[in-house]
């Protein structure tokens, strides 16, 4: 059996693919999500063979759950879709399935049949490297985080817009974001999160942490060529030499 998962905002579309599949013998349905944030959280929890992504969500859009999740750990993958002429090349250049809207049923007959050739003789890796190829295509431009997935405890996940993040702090393989009104977390590396962040906007400081740009009040000088970067909360952190040499400009 396929394991299916639909992802769409919209009802009606989850409701036209559900109905199209129902037909297949060998296609279970084992869940829906109508956003970005519910879809990363099925993914993980169902682990489907297949997933149909919309690719135009607020807030999280099928790109980003696929950054989420990373190519490695996602599923195969039909992108759901308006009209879109980029992004259909960028499919058909990587050989990945989509489906446009509106979509007929015999446009779905004729590319799950596809889907089941691709199950049976590709790869996880071959898959993953063919969805990095399509995301580096459509995703010409660097694709900084707006919205960082995180948690204050492990009932609820949401969306935290960077912009109220004022320091993040590795705690060993998670990330500890520090706002106004508290504290949430993240499983990632510093440095993995550090190269999804736009550098005008954050910096690293030392091996432990980063600062957004906007929370710092004043930036002192120390010894060795290190710094004291006091942000608007009084907090007082250090600046290493090492990280300063990284960066291009003055502050």
């Amino acid at each position: 059996m396929i394991r299916t998962l639909i992802v769409d905002d919209e009802a009606p579309a989850r409701a036209k693919i559900r109905k199209l599949l129902a037909a297949e013998d060998d296609v279970e349905i084992v869940g829906e999500a109508g956003s970005g944030v519910e879809a990363v959280a099925a993914i993980r929890r169902e682990n489907p063979d297949l997933v149909f992504l919309d690719i135009r969500m607020p807030q999280l859009d099928g790109f980003g759950v696929i950054e989420e999740i990373g190519v490695e750990e996602m599923p195969l993958v039909v992108f759901v879709t308006a009209y879109d002429e980029h992004a259909l090349k960028a499919f058909e250049v990587h050989a990945l399935d989509y489906l446009l809207k509106p979509f007929a049923g015999n446009r779905l007959g004729r590319l799950l049949d596809r889907v089941r050739r691709q199950l049976e003789r590709e790869s996880s890796a071959q898959l993953a490297r063919r969805m990095q190829q399509m995301l580096d295509a459509v995703c010409a431009t660097p694709r900084y985080l707006h919205r960082i997935m995180a948690h204050k405890d492990e009932e609820r996940e949401l969306l935290l817009p960077v912009e109220r993040i004022d320091l993040i702090r590795a705690h060993g393989n998670h990330v500890r974001l520090h706002t106004a009104d508290g504290v949430y977390e993240r499983r990632i590396t510093l440095t993995e999160l550090d190269g999804r962040l736009d550098p005008e906007k954050f910096l690293r400081l030392n091996r432990s942490e980063i600062v957004r740009l906007d929370a710092i009040r004043e930036i002192q000088p120390w010894f060795h060529g290190d710094y004291h970067v006091i942000l608007r909360n009084g907090e007082k952190l250090s600046w290493s030499r090492r990280y300063r040499a990284k960066i291009k400009g003055e502050f």
